[in-house]
């Protein structure tokens, strides 16, 4: 077998570069679509009721009817 030349060098390393250069913007352009789909805002939000918390000192026990 004989040893590359550099035109097929070169050529090789356009083409690798090329693939990974495609592949890379395709990511990009997909997460940039991700992005977009999650930006979903809504117009009115309902009122939601927020649970308060209890105390944590327990209550005194009511006094015994007689």
């Amino acid at each position: 077998m004989k040893a590359p030349t550099r035109f097929n060098i070169a050529t090789g390393t356009t083409i690798l570069f090329m693939i990974a250069m495609t592949l890379f913007g395709e990511g990009h352009r997909q997460n940039e679509e991700a992005k977009k789909l999650n930006k979903t805002e809504v117009e009115n939000p309902a009122p939601v009721p927020v649970p308060t918390p209890e105390s944590d000192v327990p209550k005194a026990p009511a006094p015994a009817a007689k």
